[in-house]
């Protein structure tokens, strides 16, 4: 299926092909102009109305990224291997879609950084909860110093994977839950 736009060149599609969830990293620190990269794509990332609602907070800081692995009881632990944590924030009163502009920014940042040979993984910080009863986001607001009316959406952990993981195979794609012209209606 679609066979004639596979290509090894870097092209968009795959990017998406050999993309994963990558929680293991070797220790090498991230270049900064690496880092640079990945800051300059996250502020081109496409916005509601323009509004970029969004903050994001670069942690390279190994202390903090070891408290930001602490930042809910299930699912963040990892982040302590990683060389770069970007804590993607925003102000919902500057926009009523800052969830979907946040999200759109992270899933910028993950392309990015596949495109820069590193790995990365989504830690959910909205609406989950932190060891201490407390929620995740409050504690890492805390954490960073954050403003009261920033907002935490998650904490992409990045860094040079210590794993490799083939892309998801073509097989196991959802296509029966494409539709066309009309809800249903098989291609």
């Amino acid at each position: 299926m679609h066979s004639a736009y596979v290509t090894k060149e870097r092209t968009m599609i795959n990017l998406l092909r050999t993309r994963r969830s990558i929680r293991q990293f070797d220790k090498k620190p991230v270049e900064q102009e690496k880092i640079d990269i990945l800051i300059e794509a996250m502020l081109r990332s496409p916005s509601s109305r323009g509004l970029n609602p969004w903050h994001f907070v670069v942690v390279s800081d190994r202390d903090m990224i070891e408290k930001l692995s602490q930042s809910k009881t299930h699912g963040s632990k990892f982040i302590k291997s990683a060389a770069l944590a970007i804590v993607v924030c925003a102000n919902p009163e500057i926009s009523d879609v800052w969830i979907e502009d946040t999200s759109i920014a992270a899933i910028i940042l993950h392309l990015t950084a596949t495109d820069l040979d590193l790995g990365s993984c989504w830690v959910q910080i909205r609406l989950r909860n932190h060891a201490d009863g407390s929620s995740s986001e409050r504690y890492v607001k805390t954490l960073l110093g954050l403003e009261d009316t920033t907002v935490v959406e998650a904490i992409i952990a990045m860094g040079y994977p210590a794993e490799e993981k083939p892309g998801h195979d073509t097989s196991t794609l959802l296509f029966d839950r494409v539709s066309y012209n009309r809800y249903g209606q098989q291609g």
